[in-house]
């Protein structure tokens, strides 16, 4: 009942159409992450956190808003998958295999990053886990903004991540600049990820698809 109170009295809550989001609308939200600002968007089954992927103090907002460990690097959203060069310096047969089989959609790729992304968004590991969101809003978010921006869960580290805006953290949603509200999402885990920067694809993490779906895609 906090949480659903706290919600209530924000304010810079827009209704967005899931489908058809308003350009006016997006432009908004393009202008706040511009300005170093801090968003909720949908992506495909889960709310995300969004952020200019290139700014390092907005990077920071990101962390602390989810009381994230600095170790843990954050996951981009780019509009398509050509744009992967924006922030991966090898893009390995093993992606290509992936974003051929899974993009636009819930599998996140974890490549060899560029040297001039931000060391809080990458967390000194020299990789960037990426991802090209199936969500249409997202996607026109991404390609408005003409950088990556981060697409971690909307919610408190190591909690549940939400997939309606009913559901959002108070503590959260206190800290944002705006949160776009496309309705209910589709909800379950977040996306898999796996990382193709060693010699063999290893599967950091099972997610919304299967170690099955994956393994058939890699072979």
């Amino acid at each position: 009942m906090k949480k659903q109170k706290s919600l209530r009295i924000i304010s810079n809550i827009e209704s967005i159409d899931p489908r058809l989001p308003l350009p006016g609308q997006v432009a908004a939200a393009v202008d706040i992450l511009d300005r170093g600002g801090v968003i909720v968007f949908p992506t495909q089954g889960l709310y995300g956190l969004g952020a200019d992927a290139l700014n390092a103090l907005a990077v920071d907002r990101i962390f602390a808003i989810k009381q994230r460990a600095f170790g843990n690097p954050l996951l981009v959203l780019v509009p398509e998958r050509d744009a992967v060069c924006d922030v991966a310096s090898e893009v390995p047969p093993a992606a290509i295999r992936l974003m051929d089989r899974f993009w636009p959609g819930r599998v996140t790729i974890v490549l060899k990053a560029l040297s001039r992304l931000p060391n809080n968004l990458v967390a000194g590991t020299g990789r960037i886990g990426v991802r090209v969101s199936g969500h249409p809003v997202a996607r026109t978010l991404v390609s408005m903004f003409g950088k990556p921006i981060t697409g971690t869960s909307a919610n408190i580290s190591g909690r549940a991540g939400c997939n309606r805006i009913e559901d959002l953290d108070w503590r959260v949603a206190a800290q944002l600049d705006l949160i776009l509200d496309a309705g209910p999402l589709t909800g379950g885990q977040g996306s898999t990820v796996v990382d193709v920067t060693g010699h063999r694809p290893v599967i950091v993490r099972e997610g919304a698809v299967s170690r099955q779906e994956i393994l058939a895609a890699l072979s």
